[in-house]
């Protein structure tokens, strides 16, 4: 077999029943993918080669019932160790270990463990004890389970409690994000209030100052058309014009009634009639004096002149 690992019909090779033993092969890496080909292989030794650490994939060969890992390099786990629920037996002696992944705790069928020989933290250390004999192991394997298990239930409730922080700073961060908008939304709402109250005020004062100014143009208007009004004179009394009229229709009417009369006494038979003779006197007499101060106007023409 190769260095690194050997192909699946070398590693088949080597499978006796369930065990393959991979001891001493000066192995730097875990051939996981031909081993994952060989489920029989329940019983896995891969001690004294030159591990460093083991690939994520490893955990997926969860056939594996016992496992030697013993005199290696290894200096940490997998954190999904856990996976290989099937493992009874495992053996970490002398490695360069110093913790084991939370996830050990659900290697629920784990009977036998040897930790010897790593440089465990020194609590750790404690809980495995020695493994000097198969009891020893045995109780190194359940005290460990249970350590491991107090760690686990630890990081569980830390984190418990940790969400538990976390949902309730989320909750106070929301409430707190609610009392800004709330407080956001009753401030526009004062602004849009007050800017209303403002326009209203602008409008009532737009409005006064309107009224203001038509009420002293008015008032101009009336003082400037009063002089004129003043100045002309008052409209005669229509009492006054009808009774003119009349007055004015009745001295036609005297006047026609006048002419009628002297028609009558000049060209009818009447003119004989004492009435008609009257009149007709007083007719010639108004005419010669007329005639005679025409005369008397022509000879104060002459003189002048």
């Amino acid at each position: 077999m190769s260095r690194g690992g050997g192909k699946g019909q070398s590693l088949k090779d080597k499978l006796d029943g369930n065990e393959l033993d991979l001891s001493l092969c000066d192995l730097n890496e875990v051939p996981v993918r031909e081993l994952a080909a060989l489920p029989k292989a329940t019983v896995l030794d891969l001690s004294c080669n030159n591990l460093i650490s083991l690939p994520s994939d490893f955990c997926s060969l969860m056939h594996l019932v016992k496992l030697d890992l013993s005199k290696n390099r290894l200096q940490q786990l997998p954190l999904d160790f856990g996976r290989l629920v099937n493992l009874q037996h495992l053996d970490l002696l002398n490695n360069r270990l110093v913790t084991l992944p939370v996830s050990f705790a659900q290697l629920k069928n784990l009977k036998w463990l040897d930790l010897k020989d790593n440089p465990l933290d020194p609590v750790l250390a404690k809980v495995a004890g020695d493994c000097l004999d198969e009891k020893q192991c045995k109780q190194a394997a359940v005290k460990v389970l249970q350590h491991m298990k107090a760690i686990q239930s630890e990081q569980d409730r830390q984190r418990q409690r940790k969400l538990q922080v976390e949902r309730e700073m989320e909750k106070k961060r929301e409430a707190e994000q609610r009392a800004k908008e709330a407080q956001e939304r009753e401030l526009r709402k004062r602004e849009k209030a007050e800017e209303k109250e403002r326009r209203r005020r602008e409008y009532d004062a737009q409005k006064a100052a309107k009224q203001e100014v038509e009420k002293k143009t008015k008032k101009e208007t009336v003082q400037t058309r009063k002089p004129a009004s003043s100045s002309r004179p008052p409209p005669p009394p229509r009492h006054k014009h009808s009774w003119s009229r009349s007055v004015l229709r009745i001295l036609l009417f005297l006047l026609l009634c006048v002419l009628c009369v002297l028609a009558t006494c000049k060209l009818t038979e009447l003119q004989r009639q004492p009435l008609c003779v009257s009149v007709n006197t007083l007719y010639e007499d108004v005419v010669a004096a007329l005639q005679n101060h025409k005369t008397l106007q022509n000879m104060l023409q002459q003189n002048s002149q």
